[in-house]
């Protein structure tokens, strides 16, 4: 059995994965050799490839609402952070902004979580009713009590090229991809290794676990650490709309129903029912989600809606943390080098750049030097502190 070394493993390829070893590989203070094992090397079924990819600053949480606000400036300079021998990446950033909507019952959430996002330098702007009906004519209103809409620093972009500007990025900088499943084995004298579905046989001190959903279901498990992430499907669905809508965001309806902007059309989702939210085991589109719910919740919301095309749409998985919705970040105590980035819950796109940044810190130093991600730690499961998340989409 062939076998070699790494100063880190990393497990998962796609933008959680790619950051990290990207941030990791431009750090003056790091020289190691660093192999990213992928499962999935055309990234066809890979979260980053079939998201919605969006960035938002309207969380409730400091530490989520800090991570998007160096998101977002980092996605503004990407052309300069991630070029390699000249060639710029464009990512097509939208700043067309988030519109969250509350009923009179959840106003008051909407205003509170406003003025922690205004205190941290967010830039959003809080809606009266009369306010969104001069604001965005073709909405309506009657049930509505406030909005919140993203001025600017909120909006979209071109996930799947996100993550192949990271990893071009890292393999222009020594970083080695490898396409093969791992099993993870944990020798307490020898550190960490993994068995490629090859054969091959790498052994590191450092292993990275950014494999999504089996991040969760597989990789930790064999790590010998239980966590309640799990798969779960996300359907996009895509339609076109007759009447020309001006100056549309990304509108969050009370209900969580989302819809955008997307070239000429529009692309929207939503979260099925809990009793219809199983495990994720396939792709296959959920239409009856679309025709049952999603589209006659925007068609009330948006009368225009009520005359579409519907087009194409397609599946993909969130990695679901069942705990609290919020990521796992970070070091995992009693598991010396073991690190994980996991259970974003369909934030990672936008968290990618903060969270790969804080891991390379972390390896590096042993601590966080920019933002401090330890709200994120692992640690909250064991001591049963959740995060508490109000803007869950």
């Amino acid at each position: 059995m062939a076998q070699r070394t790494a100063d880190v493993v990393i497990i998962g390829g796609a933008v959680m994965g790619s950051s990290v070893a990207c941030h990791l590989a431009q750090r003056d203070d790091f020289r190691g050799r660093i192999i990213v094992v992928e499962a999935d090397p055309v990234y066809e079924i890979c979260a980053s490839a079939r998201s919605a990819a969006s960035i938002r600053q309207q969380f409730s949480t400091a530490v989520n609402i800090e991570i998007s606000l160096y998101g977002i400036r980092f996605l503004r300079e990407i052309g300069a952070a991630l070029a390699v021998d000249g060639d710029r990446p464009d990512i097509g950033l939208q700043e067309g902004g988030y519109l969250f909507l509350a009923t009179p019952d959840k106003a008051e959430i909407l205003q509170r979580n406003h003025l922690l996002q205004q205190e941290l330098g967010a830039d959003i702007a809080l809606l009266d009713t009369g306010e969104l009906r001069s604001k965005f004519s073709w909405l309506s209103v009657s049930d509505l009590e406030a909005g919140c809409h993203g001025l600017t620093g909120e909006g979209w972009f071109d996930g799947y090229g996100l993550m192949q500007a990271f990893r071009r990025k890292a393999r222009s900088l020594g970083v080695e991809y490898v396409s093969a499943r791992g099993t993870v084995e944990n020798n307490p004298e020898a550190g960490w290794s993994v068995l490629l579905s090859s054969g091959e046989r790498i052994s590191t001190p450092v292993l990275v676990n950014c494999a999504g959903a089996s991040g969760g279901t597989e990789i930790c498990a064999q790590a010998g650490l239980d966590v309640p992430v799990v798969p779960r499907k996300r359907c996009v669905f895509t339609f076109d709309c007759k009447e020309p809508l001006e100056n549309f965001p990304l509108l969050i309806d009370p209900t969580g129903t989302y819809v955008r902007p997307e070239g000429p059309g529009y692309i929207c989702g939503s979260a099925p029912p809990a009793d219809r939210d199983p495990d994720c085991t396939d792709l296959d589109v959920d239409y009856t989600l679309f025709e049952d719910h999603i589209w006659p919740t925007l068609a009330a919301r948006v009368p225009a809606f009520e005359a579409i095309r519907p087009g194409a749409a397609w599946a993909g998985t969130y990695d679901m943390n069942l705990f609290d919705h919020n990521a796992f970040v970070g070091s995992v105590p009693g598991m010396e080098g073991f690190f994980v980035a996991l259970g974003f819950s369909g934030h990672g796109l936008q968290q990618a750049p903060a969270v790969g940044r804080g891991l390379a810190e972390l390896i590096s130093t042993g601590a966080y030097q920019t933002l401090d991600l330890e709200p994120l730690s692992i640690r909250r499961l064991t001591e049963n502190a959740p995060i508490s998340e109000k803007n869950v989409v």
